[in-house]
Parts: structure tokens; sequence; C-alpha cells
């Protein structure tokens, strides 16, 4: 058995694998403190994403993987987290009151990608996080009704700026919020480019960790807008499995990686259908897709989520799946893909950090 001592402890946490950061806790350099007393173990951790629903079940694994690998009688681990601002776009810097802007997007319509955003911005909040969600979908807001508050107006105290509305401990804002639900958006790109600035600018959103922006489909005018004026820190591309899909959100990708905007992952929907009378599962859009994608392009598979009928139906009684359905399988896979994201936004650079390599002058 080995020897207990710190270097053996420090041994099992190199050996071990966080999911959602994908690397070991002493590489991700979020083993704050190890402490030994005779043969009993405790080991303080303070991750960079939020782990509030999450750490009970990080503090057992761990707590296991520990005692199996050095022989320890006892071992406690600690859970701190704390969400600090990333680095943007070099032109940009981070909004005074928003730590980190992550825009969830697709090139392509139909593949789920609002209820991607919305159950995203909710597993965010359930895991104690401060999160707001902006539906940037001028043409066709769907967020109001999906979070449960459509038919609302966003109260503004001196007609130039507005609070935004909250439900599900979530604070949203939406340009469908102004008009009514079935007011056709009859609008050319300038204007649509100037209500996206004005609804991210004039909210007030209130010490938010993360904004999730919702994008509308495609590689146009709002996209352009958020690369060259909205701070992003990182992007989720929406896809299903089928080759059509994931064609384009490929393009998705490269247009991000243009914009200089990270990719933190690619989240594939409609995975696997589950048929609500029987249970059998079929892949009606393909298997592999979004695996492909992610490695193509060197990004991560955030999560594959399935095709069921409750998480439409949720979604249209405006109580997304992770507040409808907390304890279902399908709510866990968006909190484990709203982690990944987290997670590996986490591991960029922290705001403020130059982007420019360090220069060395040798005499010889």
């Amino acid at each position: 058995m080995t020897e207990l001592n710190r270097e053996s402890v420090e041994q099992a946490l190199g050996a071990w694998t966080e999911p959602a950061l994908g690397m070991d806790l002493i590489t991700a350099g979020a083993v704050s403190d190890i402490r030994l007393d005779g043969d009993a173990v405790a080991i303080d951790l303070s991750l960079g994403f939020p782990a509030g629903r999450y750490q009970d079940t990080l503090r057992g694994t761990l707590e296991a993987a520990v005692r199996e690998a050095t022989g320890a009688r006892s071992v406690s681990v600690s859970v701190d987290w704390s969400v600090g601002a990333r680095q943007v776009q070099a032109s940009l810097k981070p909004m005074d009151n928003v730590r980190n802007i992550i825009a969830v997007a697709s090139a392509k319509g139909g593949v789920g990608k609002s209820t991607c955003a919305a159950n995203l911005a909710l597993a965010l909040a359930d895991e104690g996080a401060r999160v707001g969600i902006l539906d940037a979908d001028i043409y066709g807001p769907s967020q109001p009704r999906m979070m449960g508050v459509a038919g609302q107006k966003p109260d503004s105290p001196e007609g130039k700026t507005m609070f935004p509305l909250e439900n599900h401990g979530v604070q949203i804002m939406s340009i469908g919020f102004l008009i009514e639900e079935d007011s056709p958006m009859v609008w050319r790109g300038p204007m649509v480019t100037q209500a996206l600035t004005q609804l991210l600018n004039d909210t007030r959103w209130d010490a938010l960790d993360y904004l999730i922006i919702d994008l509308p489909p495609g590689t146009g005018d709002i996209q352009l807008t958020l690369s060259q004026k909205v701070p992003v820190a990182g992007a989720v591309v929406v896809t299903t499995p089928q080759d059509i899909a994931t064609l384009d959100a490929r393009k998705g990708v490269r247009m991000f990686e243009k914009v200089k905007v990270p990719v933190l992952g690619i989240l594939e929907n409609m995975s696997l259908h589950i048929c609500s009378n029987c249970g059998h599962e079929e892949a009606l859009f393909g298997t592999g897709g979004g695996q492909q994608l992610a490695d193509d392009e060197g990004v991560a598979l955030l999560g594959a989520l399935p095709l069921e009928i409750g998480i439409r139906e949720q979604s249209d009684q405006g109580a997304p799946t992770v507040t409808a359905a907390p304890a279902s399988a399908a709510a866990e896979r968006f909190r484990e893909a709203a982690r990944r994201t987290a997670a590996l936004l986490s591991r960029q650079d922290p705001a403020g950090t130059s982007r420019f390599p360090n220069i060395v002058v040798d005499d010889d």
C-alpha cells in the first residue's frame, strides 16, 4: 500500500479526472490545500465554476478515490467555488455587472437552440450562479413563453433603462416583452442590431455570473454585431446529429473562430428519441454527428440531449425541463452540459490577461 503523505495524496488527485473540467484537479489548480493528521486527510477545493448542487457528488466521489489510492482511514473534502470574469475579444472588456457572456448559437434553425439556452441558464442557476438570459432572436423571440413570463412588461423607471423580468431564479430580457406576441418584426438589419445592443446595454442586469445570449439562427447581422460590440467570453454551438445540421453547425464554429470568440463546445440535441409509451430508443437523426463535429473542430462535446415530448411540452408551458422535472434523466443531462460549459469557460484566461507573448531579449 502507498505510504500516506502529501505526495501520495497529490498523486491520487492527479490520477482522477474531474468530468466537467476534463482534467485532474491538481492540473486545473483547483486544490487550494491538503492537510494530513495521522491517517486522516483533509482536502480543500476551490473551483472556478458553480457547484452548489454538484458538490455533494464531487465530494463523495473524490473522497472514495483518495481513500482507495492512499489507504487513508478518513478523507474529507470541502468544496468552494467562485466565478471570475474571463477574457473577451481584444477590443472589448467585460461589462461591469456581467462577469461572463456565453452565446448559444446554431447556424441552422429548428435544432432546439432556444430550448437548450433556457435549460442551460436554469441549470447554471440551479448550481447557485447568478444567471440571466437575453433573447437576441429579434424576429422570433421565444424566451418569454419558454421562461413563463409571456405578456409581462419590464419596469422602466426613467424611460431609458429597464429592469429584467425574473422567473425560475433567472433574469430575463427579450424584445418579446416590448411587442405583442403575435406581432411580426418587419425590420431591416441595422434596426435589428441596434435593438440587440440596446437590450443588452439598457437592461439593469443585477450582478450576473453568466448571461446566456440566445442567438437567432445563421451567421448574419446579429452574429456580426455580437462579435464586434458585445464582450463574449465563449460560445456554445447547438446541432442535431444529421449531416445537414452538422454541416451548418460547422460554419457556426468557424464563424466564432474568425471573430476570436472561443467555442466552448458542441451541444448535440435530439440525439435519441425515447418513446413515451414503451420507452423504445431510436436515433431518428442518426448517431455520432455531434461527436464527429467536435472531434473535427477540436472542441468538446458538451452533451447529447434526448428528443422527448416532455421537453417540448414543458417549454411550451413556461417551465423548461430543469425546472419542471428536476429529477428526470433529461434534466440531469442539461445540468451535466451546463457544468461542462462553465468548467471549460473557467479554464480560459482571466479578464485583463495580456494577449501579447512575453518578449525575452538575449544578449547572445
